[in-house]
């Protein structure tokens, strides 16, 4: 099953009691500092227990295009990488 934001955001207003609206401010807000964390040099975000985002720099390589198995060069880019902490581990 794929959840949308409309519908995290709806389970965030049941839960906590809040309306759709206040919980989607919460949502963009959570989004939006995780984001500015991650563009820092070192950027890093630990939940405790749920899982750590962290940036990883991605070295530039060679691959192959699929249609017509030619030599490609990729670039070097940033990517995120989450890592699940203990309890979301064991809940799943």
């Amino acid at each position: 099953m794929i959840m949308t934001k409309a519908e995290l955001v709806e389970i965030m207003a049941k839960d906590a009691g809040i309306s759709k609206v206040a919980a989607s401010g919460a949502l963009n807000s959570f989004m939006d500092g995780v984001t500015k964390a991650l563009k820092k040099k070192d950027g890093k975000v630990t939940l405790v227990g749920f899982g750590t985002f962290s940036k990883v720099r991605r070295k530039a390589r060679k691959g192959r295009n699929p249609q017509t198995g030619e030599p490609i060069k990729i670039k070097a880019c940033n990517v995120v990488k989450f890592r699940p902490g203990k309890k979301l581990k064991t809940a799943i």
